[in-house]
């Protein structure tokens, strides 16, 4: 499968500068961009520095014909005015065509690939009153990488406003042949509609704001005829991160056929106990959920790994950008730049996911130590 390089996809981005006074080409300066992010660079200020201090044949390898490289200025502008809604698209485009030929090298049978969608705050931006302070990703389960991502509109109620958000999510992404996963703020009719009728699936956690579907899932396992329904089961003990932890899911797949929920082909429990090793305090609770997975296409142990998976977008995106990049404390405000950063972050962890990197932090360190690797993975070199 052909893919083109990410540099290749840079220069499909129109520059809005004028021609006059243009120094540096925009492929050139984002390309610089990515590298110094993969070599442990938090701001635009140190993306400029990186351009100063390396090596000039890494400099003419991103496409620069002068040589000295763009200021902290250019940095500043060009971040505050790219069209962000083109950039993330074509990101996008590029990331479903990494994540397929990522599969297509996978030894492992994978018939569907699962994509968690759930929001983060860009709390540091949110503090200095800049208007993109929330932002509502798609990430894949295998990979972690960034398929899609959109700005949400609300600084004071941005996580409710994840639901207006969610259709042009899901507009971005190929839902053909993928498994949404989302927390139960998207437990919604028309998100369910509009994956089943791209021929996706989805598996969705149910709480109170959907309480009469709640209501329903809960009965089936709960209610008095309980035992009479047909059931599987799956269970997993884990012992880590100072604690014990057992869950067993229990699977159904006779309610849907009372339900006009849309796609709607299972529900599921999930009881969770864990027991903190060093306190011995015992936690338990218990929640609820629907798939458009038939149980041919999907076991309660798949369930399970899906339910479970679904927080590798924490783990594999949003914990690394805020521990590794320091997102947090990051006060950019101006413009499309908070969103920006946040993208140039996303598709380097993502581009040293594809290259086999575990620790993205301490790729960061070898990067900046030899950033020759990482120009060679934008297609630079």
């Amino acid at each position: 499968m052909e893919c083109k390089s990410l540099i290749e996809i840079l220069a499909e981005i129109p520059d809005f500068r004028k021609a006059k006074g243009k120094r540096h080409p925009l492929p050139a300066i984002l390309g610089l961009a990515y590298v110094a992010v993969m070599c442990g660079c938090r701001t635009y200020s140190a993306i400029a520095d990186w351009g100063h201090n390396y090596d000039r044949k890494f400099i003419r390898a991103l496409g620069f014909t002068h040589e000295r490289t763009p200021c902290i200025a250019t940095f500043h502008i060009i971040f505050r005015e790219i069209d962000i809604k083109l950039l993330e698209i074509k990101l996008g485009e590029w990331a479903e065509r990494v994540l397929k030929l990522s599969l297509d090298l996978s030894q492992e049978d994978v018939t569907q690939e699962a994509v968690a969608i759930d929001g983060k705050t860009l709390r540091g931006s949110l503090k200095q009153g800049a208007n993109i302070t929330h932002l509502l990703s798609a990430v894949s389960h295998q990979l972690g990488l960034t398929l899609a991502q959109c700005s949400v509109d609300g600084k004071t109620d941005a996580k409710t406003n994840e639901i207006g958000v969610m259709p042009e999510v899901l507009e971005n992404l190929v839902l053909k042949g993928k498994i949404i996963t989302a927390d139960a703020m998207h437990t919604q009719r028309k998100t369910c509609q509009t994956i089943v009728e791209e021929d996706g699936d989805y598996v969705m956690i149910v709480k109170d704001n959907q309480k009469g579907l709640l209501d329903d899932v809960a009965t089936t396992f709960t209610g008095p005829c309980s035992h009479k329904l047909r059931k599987s089961f799956a269970k997993k003990l884990d012992s880590e991160h100072g604690r014990i932890e057992q869950r067993h899911l229990t699977a159904s797949d006779e309610l849907p056929h009372y339900m006009d929920w849309p796609g709607l082909k299972q529900v599921f429990m999930v009881e969770r106990k864990a027991i903190i090793k060093k306190t011995g305090e015992c936690r338990a609770e218990t929640v609820y959920g629907i798939t458009s997975l038939s149980a041919e296409q999907a076991d309660a142990s798949r369930l399970m790994k899906l339910v479970r998976c679904h927080w590798h977008i924490e783990n594999r995106s949003h914990w690394v950008r805020d521990v590794t990049f320091d997102e947090d404390r990051s006060q950019v405000r101006s413009g499309n730049i908070p969103q920006v950063m946040a993208a140039l972050r996303n598709t380097a962890i993502g581009l040293m996911r594809f290259a086999g990197e575990t620790n993205i932090a301490a790729a960061c360190r070898r990067y900046a130590a030899k950033p020759r690797p990482a120009l060679e993975l934008i297609g630079a070199m």
